[in-house]
């Protein structure tokens, strides 16, 4: 089983920035990918960013040229940078390790429907007006 702790959640004004960090208790060979999803009250949750073993990143429309995914393999952790928040991305977001590989048009509908092994208890991050 691998635990994942993330941190980094909070109370920021929009346009503000926070930096979300997730770290993984082991690395696990299954996993190709290493991802963040979030979920609000009465929503299905999405995956909004995944970054691939090779490097490869994804991103949903709604956080693109704001929010960054990298990770650090040797720490067994991903981050995700939030720039110009929205109070629309008020949310509990939700680090996710990804098995199996996709190579096809949507990504991470894909891996949010087939691909997620382990998912993270999330950090909840509260975008004010």
């Amino acid at each position: 089983q691998v635990q994942l702790v993330e941190t980094g959640g909070g109370l920021v004004q929009a346009g503000g920035s926070l930096k979300l960090s997730c770290v993984a208790s082991r690395s696990t060979p299954s996993i190709s990918s290493m991802g963040w999803g979030r979920q609000t009250p009465g929503e299905q949750r999405e995956l909004i960013a995944a970054m691939t073993n090779l490097g490869s990143r994804n991103y949903r429309e709604s956080v693109k040229g704001r929010f960054t995914i990298s990770r650090d393999n040797a720490k067994n952790t991903v981050y995700l940078q939030m720039n110009n928040l929205k109070p629309e991305d008020t949310a509990v977001y939700y680090c996710a390790l990804v098995k199996g590989h996709y190579t096809g048009s949507n990504y991470l509908a894909w891996a949010l429907t087939y691909g997620i092994d382990y998912l993270g208890k999330g950090t909840l991050v509260t975008v004010s007006a």
